[in-house]
């Protein structure tokens, strides 16, 4: 990083699909999904420094995980500097620095959460002054959970996840999120959904009218028993423990337990942080999982938190 270089710091959060409604598989080999995705604060963050002319796209990371998590041209970040250098006519000359806290391969988007914060804080780095809706034309690119990312919130997501509809939502939610050290694959999980339900007639998604209805009134006893995920079988099936999981955190109180995403993250729906602390204290202490977290939701998506230089001077804070 040359001196004084200037910095952006972007914060974008992690999600859990209350609904993960999955269709047959498409000619293209995607599926059909409807997801209803919501934000919480669990986040990543991504730093965005002037690079050194002529290197390009440098990224690290640090976090728990990070070392198997591939640094090189394939990885979201890179892709999202690339994608936006490219279309706004910049020098690809980035020093991206990612603070992984978001479980890596865990269902909970962070890739994605990555790359929405990449977008958002190259744009604002490099002064292109590109709005949300503009973004979203590289969004779509880059994976079907980035445009949520980068919107955050409470969204009904269609075609593969990428078309998105803001939702009618009230009130904040307390999460518990049991996670693993072991990643699951997302391609693979949906590999095994297809197995499981080869010969199956499998119609084509539609949202639920009854968790809608339980967001709209704000209420999580009615929202927690509405929580689906089509992917959930099949993570299950590849993760056998994550049942007992399920079992775990439903018998200690939660109103509502699902497989975030593609896992194998397992989220528990609670009534409030009394609940959250005593939930998160029995999934500890059951050997289940290798880790708790707790969150609320919703939340923003990526948003510039910091911006600066290398030398310390400070010139914005969100």
């Amino acid at each position: 990083m040359p001196p004084f270089a200037r910095t952006v710091t972007v914060r974008s959060p992690a999600k859990v699909n209350l609904q993960l409604a999955v269709g047959p598989r498409r000619l293209d080999g995607y599926h059909e999904v409807v997801s209803v995705f919501h934000a919480v604060n669990i986040f990543d963050e991504v730093v965005a420094s002037d690079g050194i002319p002529g290197a390009g796209i440098n990224v690290t990371m640090e976090g728990d995980g990070v070392e198997v998590v591939g640094l090189g041209e394939d990885n979201l970040v890179y892709r999202a500097a690339q994608a936006l250098g490219e279309y706004a006519d910049v020098a690809l000359d980035v020093d991206l620095h990612v603070r992984k806290n978001i479980p890596i391969a865990g269902g909970m988007a962070g890739g994605s959460a990555d790359a929405a914060a990449t977008l958002v804080a190259c744009d604002a780095l490099w002064r292109i002054g590109m709005g949300r809706e503009e973004l979203e034309t590289l969004t779509a690119r880059l994976g079907a959970d980035v445009t949520f990312s980068l919107h955050g919130g409470t969204a009904i997501g269609t075609g593969r996840g990428e078309n998105l509809t803001a939702a009618l939502i009230s009130g904040q939610y307390h999460w518990v999120f049991a996670t693993s050290n072991e990643g699951l694959s997302t391609p693979k999980v949906y590999a095994e959904c297809d197995r499981l339900r080869e010969g199956h007639g499998i119609g084509d998604p539609q949202v639920s009218e009854a968790l809608m209805a339980g967001l709209r009134r704000g209420d999580p006893a009615l929202v927690g028993p509405e929580l689906c995920n089509d992917l959930q079988a099949a993570a299950i099936s590849l993760r056998p423990g994550l049942e007992l999981v399920l079992e775990t955190g439903m018998a200690y109180g939660a109103l509502g337990g699902i497989v975030s995403g593609s896992g194998p993250t397992c989220a528990f729906l609670v009534r409030d942080e009394e609940q959250a602390l005593d939930i998160a204290s029995a999934l500890s202490g059951s050997g289940t999982c290798d880790g708790v977290r707790h969150a609320t939701g919703p939340v923003h998506g990526a948003r510039v938190v910091e911006s600066g230089t290398n030398g310390g001077f400070l010139l914005e804070t969100t």
